[in-house]
Order: structure tokens, then sequence, then C-alpha cells
């Protein structure tokens, strides 16, 4: 029985985790779906929220069976095969934690949106390469011949 709860919940953390990514990349900035600003920070916690809740149900399960395992391990009664802790578990626990961390970060991604206006940069146009260099201001013009460089001399 133990072992059926532990598919049920991963696989509904593999379903959550799926619907997460979709509402996660509808939540982003730089995609068009979604709305405005306000719309898609409210769709990157929601994601944020159920990435947290795929966390969870992965690692109840990885958690739930380890705790069946080890109970098995050290009962002295029990008489048949017994296994150890593997590389599965250690992978779904880093996987989970890894989910909660996700999760966490586009919950808390909403709050830096509201609290800091956005700068608006005024763009000021090119300047020419006679602008940017310092002017000689000479009476007498300068009399050398133009300096004609090829394109790998600027690399």
């Amino acid at each position: 029985g133990y072992i059926q709860a532990c598919r049920g919940l991963m696989i509904s953390a593999v379903c959550l985790g799926f619907f997460g990514a979709v509402f996660g990349l509808v939540g982003m900035k730089c995609t068009k779906v979604g709305g405005s600003d306000q719309t898609k920070a409210k769709i990157a916690c929601l994601a944020g929220l159920i990435f947290i809740l795929s966390g969870l149900c992965s690692m109840t399960s990885c958690s739930l069976y380890a705790n069946r395992i080890t109970s098995e391990f050290f009962d002295p009664s029990f008489v048949a095969q017994k296994y150890e802790l593997g590389a599965a578990l250690f992978i779904g626990w880093a996987g989970a934690s890894l989910c909660i961390i996700g999760g966490s970060i586009f919950c808390f991604s909403i709050a830096e949106n509201s609290t800091s206006p956005r700068r608006a940069y005024a763009y000021n146009g090119a300047t020419s390469v006679m602008s940017s260099r310092t002017k000689v201001h000479n009476s007498v013009p300068d009399k050398t011949p133009p300096k004609h460089f090829d394109k790998n001399a600027y690399v």
C-alpha cells in the first residue's frame, strides 16, 4: 500500500511540475501572453505555489519510502530481503528541494515588482567619432593625410 501511495504522490508531483512550468512561462515578463505586469506577477506567484506543492509531494513520497526502508532494515524480526537507501532517493530529495527553492523564488519575485518602480532611461543618440574625442583648437589646420585602417585594425 505504501508503494502505491508513493507512486501516486510522485505522479502528482510530476503533473504539478508540468503545470507550474506552463504557468511560469506565461507569467514571465519576456512573454507576450498573460496581459499586464500585475497579471503576469500573479500568474508567476501561482506558478511558484504550484512548484512548492510539487516539491512537497515529491519530498513526502521520498521520505515515506525512506522511512519504510529504514524501519524494515533495522527491524530484527523482518526476514525478507532488506533494501538500503539508494541514489534515487537522494536525487528525489535534491529535486524536491530545488522545486521548493525555485517556487519560493517565483513567489518572492512578485514582491520585487511592486516595491521598486521601473526606471526609464533616456536615449541620447549615437555619438560620432569626432564628438567623442577631444577637439584640438588650433589656428593652423592639420595638414597630415587621414589614416585608413583595415577592418582588422579594430579587432
